[in-house]
C-alpha cells in the first residue's frame, strides 16, 4: 500500500515526496520554505505532508534565521527549502550560525541539473559545497530517476543526513537537490504509479526512524576538595532547563564549589535548585582586591566560557587547570588553557563525584561578596529613573511571567543580562545566538523560537532588529506572540565601551554608525503594533502581562554615551558602595 503522502504524478513528485516522506520518519516535523521555481518537487512534497507544518518565509536570510529559532526550540532538525542561484547563499549566516551553535538544520538547495550548469543559465551558481566546513554532512543528491535501487539511495542518504545533523555533533547538513522539468507535478500518464506498485513501500520505510542520541564515555579525573574551585557555567541551551540546573546543582553540593552563572544559563531562572550561585561575578571581579582574593585554583567549565570578559581574563591569568564538560568534539577552549575535555553527561559526572565535607572559606568569601554586589546593584537599579539601558533587562528578569521565552541579541542587550539578570526561579527559557555571536537574524530567530510556544519576548538594540527587519515579513504568519523590547540608542552602543570611541573623527559615522528610522512607521509598515515607552512604571504594565497573539514592539529610547558612562561607574564599584 502507498503511504498517502506519496505524490505518483511524475518522477520529480515522487522523488520529492520520498525525501519529505523520509524526513518525517526522521523526526522532521517543520519546513521553512523560501518561495522559487526550482525548488517546487520539494514545495509541493512539504505542502501536502500532513505531518509537516510548512511555513513559507520570502526573504532567504530571514526564512534561515526563523528555522534556526525553531530548531533551538525544539533541539531537533528543522528544514530549511530554497531554490537555485545565490538564494542559497542568504542562508550561509544562519548555516555559520547553527554550525558554531551546535543546532540541527536539513538545509536543501534545489539545483538546475548538471547539463544546465557553466553555460550561463540563469539562476545556476556552483552550489556543491557551498557551505564549505560549516556542515556536519554535505552531498549532491543524483537527479530524480524512478528506479527503486535509486529511491533506495535516496532513502538512506536523507535519514543519514537527518542522522549526522544531530550526531556526533549536531550542526547543519546540506543537500543539493537538481532537479529537470517538468518541475510541477503534471500527469506523467502512469508511468511512476507503474512503478510504485510494484514496491512494498511499508518495508521500504521500515527501518527509517529518529535517530538516538549518542553518548560518549571518558575516565572521570580525580576533582578533589581542598583547593579554590569554580564551577562556570556559560550559555546553555539545553532540551530540560530545569534537569540541566539540577544537575548543576548536584555537581556544585558535591563540591562545595560555587556556581557562576552566565546571564544567558539556565541557572539563573532555576537558582533554588542550584547552592553557592553567583550571577554578580563581573562586577565582583572589577575590584582587583575581590579578584586577586578569588584567584581560582581549578576550574570545571560546564559546555561554554562566559560572555564576561572580565571573567575569562580572571581564569585566563590564574593559569588554574579547567575541566571542560561537553557533547562537542571540537576545541571549545578559546582560552587555551591547561583544558581536559570531559565528555559526560552532567548527571552522570554529578553521580560520580564525592560528596564534599564542610563548605570551605573559600566558598563563604564569594558568597559574601556576591551578597554586597546583588545588594548595591539592586538597590541602584531601584532607584534609577532615567531610561538607562540595563534597567530593561533588570525589570524583564523580574516580571516576566514564569515560562516565558526570551530571546536575547548579541552586542549590549546580553552583557546586561550578564550585568544584571537576577537569581530566579521564574523558568524563563533563554535563547540567543551565540555560535558566531553576530547579529545577524536576530528578528527572525526570535520569531522561530515564538512561533508554536509560549508568550515570548525579544530583547534587542535598534541596528539589530534593522539589520533584520525583513523578518516582520513573518509578523502575519506567527502562530502565538512576540513582544520585541527596542532599545534605541542610535547606533551601536557596545563601541562606545571600546578603544576605538577614543577617536572621535572616525568613531561615531564608521563605528557607532548612528540611524534616524521612525520605527512606528516601520511597524506600521508591516501592521505590526509599536508603542514608545514613557518612563519605567509605563515598561512594568507592558511587560508584566504578555499578548497572547501577535507580534509587538516597545521601543525605549535612551542615550548610549550616557549609558556607557553609567555601566562603567555603576558596576566599578558596585562593591565599594555596599
Amino acid at each position: 500500500m502507498n503511504p498517502p503522502s506519496l505524490d505518483l504524478r511524475n518522477v520529480n513528485a515522487l522523488w520529492g515526496s520520498v525525501i519529505v516522506e523520509t524526513l518525517v520518519r526522521s523526526g522532521v516535523r517543520t519546513a521553512v520554505i523560501s518561495p522559487g521555481s526550482r525548488s517546487t518537487p520539494l514545495a509541493f512534497a512539504f505542502a501536502r505532508h500532513p505531518d509537516v507544518e510548512a511555513i513559507p518565509v520570502l526573504d532567504e536570510r530571514s526564512a534561515s534565521f526563523f528555522a534556526l529559532g525553531l530548531a533551538k526550540r525544539a533541539l531537533r532538525p528543522v528544514a530549511l527549502l530554497c531554490t537555485s542561484g545565490t538564494a542559497g547563499a542568504n542562508y550561509f549566516p544562519a548555516v555559520i550560525e547553527a554550525w558554531e551553535a551546535g543546532v540541527p538544520l536539513v538545509v536543501l538547495t534545489a539545483d538546475r541539473p548538471p547539463e544546465m550548469r557553466a553555460c550561463a543559465s540563469g539562476q545556476t551558481i556552483d552550489q556543491e559545497g557551498l557551505y564549505g566546513a560549516f556542515t556536519a554532512f554535505a552531498h549532491e543528491l543524483a537527479v530524480p530517476e524512478a528506479t527503486e535501487p535509486l529511491l533506495r539511495y535516496l532513502r538512506q542518504t536523507i535519514a543519514h543526513a537527518v542522522e549526522r545533523s544531530l550526531a556526533p555533533r549536531a550542526g547543519p547538513v546540506h543537500l543539493n537537490a537538481p532537479f529537470r522539468d517538468p518541475l510541477v507535478p503534471a500527469d506523467d500518464g502512469g508511468a511512476v504509479a507503474n512503478l510504485a506498485s510494484r514496491v512494498d513501500w511499508e518495508r521500504f520505510f521500515s527501518l527509517v526512524s529518529p535517530p538516538a542520541p549518542v553518548l560518549s564515555a571518558s575516565s572521570l579525573p580525580a576533582i578533589p576538595h581542598a583547593v579554590h574551585g569554580i564551577i562556570v557555567a556559560g550559555p546553555s541551551l539545553v532540551g530540560d532547563p530545569r534537569a540541566h540546573a539540577a544537575a548543576v546543582g548536584e555537581i556544585s553540593r558535591r563540591l562545595g564549589w560555587p556556581v557562576l552563572a552566565d546571564g544567558l544559563s539556565a541557572l539563573r531562572n532555576h537558582a533554588a535548585l542550584v547552592p553557592h550561585l553567583v550571577s554578580r561575578y563581573d562586577a565582583i571581579l572589577r575590584s582587583p582586591a575581590a579578584a586577586e582574593s578569588l584567584r581560582p585554583e581549578m576550574v570545571l567549565c560546564l559546555g561554554e566560557w562566559p560572555t564576561s570578559k572580565v571573567l575569562r581574563s580572571v581564569i585566563e591569568a590564574s593559569a588554574a587547570p579547567v575541566y571542560m564538560v561537553t557533547q562537542r568534539p571540537d576545541n571549545r577552549d578559546s582560552l587555551h588553557g591547561l583544558t581536559r575535555r570531559v565528555v559526560l553527561p552532567l548527571d552522570t559526572l554529578a553521580a560520580a563525584l564525592p560528596v564534599a565535607g564542610a563548605v570551605n572559606g573559600y566558598q563563604r568569601l564569594w558568597a559574601n561578596y556576591e551578597a554586597r554586589a546583588r545588594a548595591a546593584l539592586d538597590a541602584r537599579m531601584g532607584a534609577e529613573e532615567a531610561l538607562v539601558e540595563p534597567k530593561a533587562a533588570w525589570l524583564l528578569g523580574r516580571l516576566l511571567p514564569a515560562g516565558t521565552f526570551l530571546s536575547a541579541s548579541n552586542s549590549m542587550p546580553i552583557r546586561d543580562m550578564e550585568f544584571v539578570w537576577p537569581a530566579n526561579d521564574r523558568s524563563i527559557r533563554v535563547f540567543f545566538n551565540r555560535g558566531a555571536n553576530g547579529i545577524d537574524g536576530t528578528l527572525s530567530t526570535a520569531l522561530g523560537v515564538a512561533h508554536g510556544g509560549p508568550a515570548s519576548v525579544l530583547l534587542t538594540g535598534d541596528l539589530a532588529f534593522l539589520h533584520d527587519s525583513n523578518g516582520l515579513l513573518i509578523a502575519s504568519r506567527l502562530k502565538g506572540s512576540l513582544t520585541v523590547v527596542l532599545i534605541n540608542n542610535q547606533g551601536g552602543g557596545i563601541f562606545e565601551h571600546l578603544p576605538v570611541a577614543q577617536y572621535a573623527q572616525v568613531f561615531e559615522e564608521f563605528f557607532a554608525t548612528p540611524q534616524d528610522v521612525d520605527f512606528a512607521l516601520l511597524c506600521s509598515a508591516h501592521g505590526v503594533e509599536h508603542v514608545h515607552v514613557e518612563d519605567w512604571s509605563h515598561f512594568e504594565s507592558l511587560v508584566s502581562e504578555l499578548p497572547a497573539s501577535g507580534v509587538r514592539v516597545l521601543e525605549i529610547r535612551t542615550d548610549r554615551k550616557r549609558d556607557a558612562a553609567w555601566r562603567k561607574e555603576a558596576f566599578a564599584s558596585a562593591l565599594g558602595t555596599a
